[in-house]
């Protein structure tokens, strides 16, 4: 991927850690442009997307809601609950994004780009950055914040994050690390003080 910004930061960490928390704050505050991993693998599934209808071709009705769209809820059942599944998905949808990136980038003028990537390790999209920041938090906090925010069961989070890759490796792979235990005011110094490390990465 070619682009004339001399900053891009791959923004991931484990789900529930508080990534979305970060790329606001760096929309917000910083004026960066946030290229969103997520936004993309919602569009790859868009309602009558061929890559829908290759999911529906693979899973059948128990995916596909009455209008024709996709039943996350039921999807995400099958993919947390079988690795096999979850990688068949991700076969799907991860070319998609990168291909994604790749456009926007073409066109995204500014010295520093975020490019918010909650898979970055997992999609292989590290060759896409210039540096990785990982946002990370104590296990029970994770969880905790997961059950809240995605209405689950204990059960149901504690899957949903021995799933992922987990988050000691990303920890260990990453040049900045941000821990999101504390307050919003102690993250966003962190931030602050990670974005304006502008000779650490060159």
């Amino acid at each position: 991927m070619k682009n004339s910004a001399s900053r891009l930061i791959g923004l991931t960490g484990g789900i529930a850690t508080g990534k979305t928390t970060v790329s606001n704050y760096l929309a917000e505050k910083y004026n960066l442009p946030v290229l969103d991993a997520d936004i993309y693998a919602r569009e790859a599934v868009a309602k009558n997307s061929p890559i829908l209808q290759t999911i529906f071709a693979h899973y059948g009705e128990r995916v596909k809601l009455a209008d024709d769209d996709l039943d996350r809820s039921s999807l995400g059942e099958i993919v947390f609950n079988d690795l096999q599944e979850k990688q068949w998905l991700e076969s799907q949808i991860h070319p998609y994004v990168r291909d994604r990136f790749q456009q926007e980038l073409h066109y995204t003028l500014n010295n520093t780009i975020v490019l918010a990537i909650p898979l970055l390790f997992e999609a292989k999209l590290t060759d896409t950055v210039t540096e990785i920041w990982v946002v990370s938090c104590d296990r029970a906090l994770q969880i905790t914040r997961l059950q809240q925010r995605n209405h689950l069961t204990l059960e149901q989070a504690q899957s949903r994050i021995d799933n992922q890759l987990p988050l000691v490796e990303k920890v260990a792979a990453a040049d900045v690390v941000l821990h999101n235990n504390a307050d919003l005011a102690d993250l966003y110094a962190q931030v602050d003080t990670a974005i304006n490390k502008k000779d650490s990465f060159q």
